[in-house]
């Protein structure tokens, strides 16, 4: 039950107008409150405090309020009957959107031939989590990862390779691909190839050259080339999905960039070129998408550069061209760094432009970036750029040091559980647009606001659940404040998905699920459920609201992909 819209709407119905509905911090006053006396007070022209004494009365004759008071200038705070809460607790959590739409959903963005890295972090956590919330609010969803496949980097690669292995027979241009070739890489070897070829790029003109020969031979259809782009891509796809697993990201519906969307670019260059959007500019072609109201600068979107190559923004317009074909979405939402949102913007405006997609149904999702204690970007002992296998193994490793400490033995998995839970709920309780310090040994502790704090009380939970012998139905029972408040909390539940969609907020998902353990803990504590001196009605009652605790709790942990262990 969405019991904030249930609440809203009868007001709204009582009052005859639509009036604003806000959840109190301090919930002694009210469970709700209203400023509908201030927001009608001058066309009524009365004194909104006065007002408000009028309207209060009428909400009393609504058959869930308890009683109502006037506050401050004019806000009427409602309490509700404390049976309604119960029954209303009874009934399934299963929030739903009034309109379903198909999106698609872009984000990961991982590379071909390297490793994963912190940049891919926030966008993998913050995407899931939002592809999950939409999934479960009944909207169809794909997920994009589009991966760096194409370009400069591939021939970079292919050109270390052939400086390591120029026997390889890849390399001639009368490649046969029914040739079988003896050619193995190791996946760690792979994640070398491509700094070393950049680093030595920089270095040597000529490298550098024949890497630009080798680029425009491999997107012409290089045999050679292609074959062994497509031995070191399946090798890159094995390394991404282990990376995926380890961060229980629901499966890429499609692992498909910027190759793939290459094969839409002359489709793409024909409807530029019929609505003469395409303009030459210092050699190369753009697509001019400043406007007039524009009052700072706004490139023109670079269709090919000045060697004629295609580019980053040509294959990212082509995907948006191929993604209408497929999928048809109503949405196409990107989660990606906050430093590419010009980019964005240019890609939507030239979307509108070419007619190839609505500029409204185009959203960029900007994260910040991921800092260490000294507020700089966090790196490695060694001062790279962390991997998201070097910050799974920090955190697995600070997470081993605090079981050792409390003298306790848990096997692997829920040590991964538990590792896994401090890095997503770390990154997700943040604002997607905010920066935050990441330190492998504060988001490990057991207490506060960390991922192991929650998974701790969902283990606490099922403990109880296990445990219990549940001798007879639950009925309604007076209420002490601390159960009333974890139903209210529990009730919450399909206002925040709700919310936490509209305004593409997955934060709000992390932070309910820490307000709704702090309510369970206060619970546990303060109300015996298994003791011995329990009255049978009260100990049905006090379980009835573990188990709707529990399932909302379970729920909420599922939409951030953490595990419940099965004991810490």
């Amino acid at each position: 039950m969405n019991l904030y819209k249930y609440v809203s709407n009868a007001i709204n119905e009582k009052l005859g107008t639509k009036v604003n509905l806000e959840v109190p911090r301090n919930r002694d006053f009210g469970d709700f409150s209203t400023n509908a006396a201030m927001v009608m007070a001058k066309s009524a022209g009365k004194n909104p405090r006065e007002l408000a004494s009028e309207i209060a009365p009428k909400l009393n004759e609504l058959d869930f309020v308890a009683e109502t008071s006037v506050a401050g200038p004019g806000f009427i705070n409602i309490k509700l009957k404390d049976e309604f809460i119960w029954d209303a607790v009874t009934q399934p959590q299963n929030p739903k959107s009034e309109t379903k739409q198909t999106i698609d959903l872009d984000y990961g963005a991982y590379n071909v031939a390297k490793s994963l890295h912190i940049g891919h972090l926030r966008t993998s956590i913050v995407g899931d989590t939002f592809n999950r919330v939409a999934k479960l609010l009944g909207h169809k969803t794909f997920s994009w990862n589009h991966i760096g496949d194409w370009g400069k980097p591939m021939a970079l690669v292919i050109a270390w390779i052939e400086k390591l292995h120029p026997e390889l027979p890849y390399f001639q241009d009368d490649f046969n691909p029914n040739t079988p070739v003896d050619f193995e890489i190791n996946p760690s070897e792979l994640n070398t190839y491509y700094p070393s070829a950049s680093a030595l790029a920089k270095q040597d003109p000529d490298f550098q050259a024949h890497a630009q020969e080798i680029k425009a031979k491999f997107q012409d259809g290089h045999a050679g080339y292609f074959a062994l782009y497509e031995k070191f891509l399946k090798i890159s796809l094995e390394m991404m999905n282990e990376t995926v697993k380890r961060l229980n990201i629901l499966p890429f519906d499609y692992d498909l960039g910027e190759r793939n969307a290459a094969k839409y670019l002359p489709d793409v260059e024909k409807i530029l070129r019929e609505k003469n959007l395409i303009e030459e500019s210092d050699g190369a072609e753009v697509i001019v998408v400043k406007q007039e109201s524009d009052n700072k600068p706004m490139p023109p979107y670079m269709w090919t550069d000045s060697r004629g190559a295609d580019t980053y923004d040509s294959t990212d317009l082509a995907a948006v061209y191929c993604r209408k074909l497929t999928d048809n979405p109503d949405k196409i939402i990107y989660f990606t760094d906050l430093r590419q949102g010009l980019h964005f913007e240019q890609l939507f405006r030239a979307a509108q432009l070419s007619g190839i997609y609505d500029y409204s149904n185009l959203e960029h999702i900007g994260y910040g970036t991921i800092n260490g204690n000294d507020g700089k970007p966090f790196k490695t002992r060694d001062g790279n750029a962390a991997g998201l296998d070097d910050i799974i193994d920090a955190v697995n490793d600070a997470v081993k040091t605090r079981v050792s400490e409390s003298g306790k033995t848990l096997d692997d998995d829920t040590i991964n559980a538990i590792a896994l839970a401090a890095v997503k709920f770390n990154d997700l309780m943040h604002d997607v647009r905010s920066d935050y310090i990441f330190d492998p040994a504060s988001v490990t502790s057991f207490e506060g606001r960390t991922g192991p704090y929650i998974l701790y009380t969902a283990v606490r939970l099922n403990s109880v659940l296990k445990r219990a012998t549940f001798e007879s139905d639950a009925t309604y029972m007076p209420m002490t404040s601390d159960e009333r408040n974890l139903m209210i909390g529990i009730l919450d539940f399909e206002r925040t998905v709700l919310t936490a969609f509209e305004n593409r907020a997955t934060d709000m998902i992390a932070n309910y699920a820490y307000d709704l353990c702090q309510l369970i803990n206060t619970f546990y504590h303060n109300c015996p459920i298994l003791r011995d001196d329990v009255p049978a009605e009260t100990r049905a009652g006090r379980l009835h609201i573990v188990q709707r605790a529990h399932e909302t709790l379970t729920k909420t942990i599922d939409l951030m992909g953490l595990k419940i262990p099965n004991e810490m």
